[in-house]
């Protein structure tokens, strides 16, 4: 039977001799049981293919569905969603880059960074006005650890969570480590490949016969970027000039390598307990820590990632095109005590683990604890004017348009 998770569990857990928190979840593809799902491809157009080891010895070939990063990624925005629908206040670094030169104008926050606080978005950034890895709030990154984590817990509390090294500020591969607290992984079990097809018909009509197609020299904005006119030396456009190299003409049909079938998909979240508790966090420069602080903090971090965690399992596991996958049953906490100690279950849904989380800041703030809000930085003109090169060259855009 499943216990409701409250601060006070979660406190006793994180200041007593826990091991972690566990979640395992299940899931079939939504399309039911045998529907072909597509996996993450990696060098080559590989997928990531192991034989596992499983509880109660099952040996199984299994296919990676989503990786650690990606799940990491996939918690942080949702996070960031709920910071941007107001069901919680985060610390959060926001970069904007609306500069009318821009051609297409966006913003950057440290939940969507791949370096978190230590990004060089982040770095080569102001805050009022004063570089930020400069400033009041940026130097903190510099002499941040483990034994001092107080800054970084009120600026950017996600890099305590899901890890942080700052290889882009002034001390190289020398700055501050932190490692992830908190993983996750979905895979498929029993996981058998498939084949897929692939064909078009062209609405058209046109055949191979038809070309071949040449580059146009010096593009244009009333024709294509390729002509029939084999003219002036003109090169054949790709590799043969054939009309499917501007995506014209038929595709014949094939059958290639694709997508997997399998008995079961299995997401497995864990947060290690003793990972958080090696941070301190002293006050005021203080060169010791208060343990009651400590506490605080570290038990805020525990919610943070169970709000993370718990806000992506509520919604249906949409990875990638065909590779939706629905739980087959509410997921599950298991509390992993001292070794000997059964473990206790807890159910905690999104708002629940919301309302945990706003409980755990308010304990951690009223401690002393800082917890920023949104702190703004402005790009320096010198990333803007990198940023608009980009984009000019991506768009394909010439001179001064």
């Amino acid at each position: 039977m499943a216990d409701k998770m409250t601060y006070e569990i979660l406190q006793a857990a994180v200041g007593g001799y826990a091991a972690a928190l566990k979640c395992v979840t299940q899931y079939q593809p939504a399309g039911g049981m045998g529907d072909k799902v597509f996996p993450p491809t990696y060098e080559g157009g590989k997928y990531a293919v192991e034989t596992r080891v499983l509880d109660g010895g099952e040996v199984a070939e299994c296919v990676l569905l989503d990786s650690v990063q990606s799940q990491a990624n996939r918690m942080e925005l949702a996070l960031l969603e709920a910071h941007r629908g107001k069901r919680i206040g985060l610390p959060l670094l926001i970069a904007r880059f609306d500069q009318d030169v821009l051609l297409k104008k966006f913003a950057v926050t440290s939940l969507e960074a791949p370096h978190r606080a230590a990004d060089a978005i982040f770095r080569d950034s102001l805050w009022n006005g004063v570089m930020f890895r400069k400033s009041e709030k940026g130097r903190m990154l510099d002499t941040a650890d483990i034994r001092n984590a107080t800054g970084l817990f009120g600026l950017c509390p996600t890099a305590l969570l899901f890890g942080l090294w700052d290889s882009t500020g002034p001390r190289g591969g020398l700055g501050a480590k932190f490692q992830r607290a908190i993983v996750s992984e979905m895979i498929g079990i029993s996981a058998t490949p498939g084949v897929k097809t692939s064909s078009r018909i062209d609405p058209a009509q046109i055949t191979l016969g038809a070309g071949p197609l040449y580059s146009r020299k010096g593009g244009s904005e009333t024709a294509p970027d390729w002509t029939l006119d084999s003219a002036n030396g003109a090169k054949k456009l790709g590799k043969d000039g054939k009309p499917s190299e501007a995506n014209h003409g038929n595709v014949t049909p094939g059958i290639t390598s694709g997508g997997f079938t399998f008995a079961r998909a299995q997401q497995t979240t864990v947060i290690s307990v003793t990972a958080l508790r090696r941070l301190r966090f002293p006050l005021n420069g203080a060169a010791e820590s208060n343990p009651q602080i400590d506490v605080a903090a570290r038990t805020a971090l525990a919610a943070l990632g169970l709000a993370a965690a718990a806000l992506t399992r509520d919604e249906s596991a949409d990875l990638r095109s065909r590779c939706h996958l629905i739980a087959t049953a509410e997921p599950e906490w298991d509390l992993i005590d001292k070794p000997g100690t059964e473990s206790r279950r807890f159910h905690l849904a999104g708002e629940a683990a919301l309302a945990l989380l706003s409980e755990a800041v308010a304990v951690a703030r009223k401690a002393g604890l800082p917890w920023d809000q949104e702190v703004e930085l402005k790009p320096s003109d010198d990333l803007v004017e990198l940023v608009r090169r980009s984009q000019v060259l991506a768009t394909g855009v010439t001179g001064d348009e």
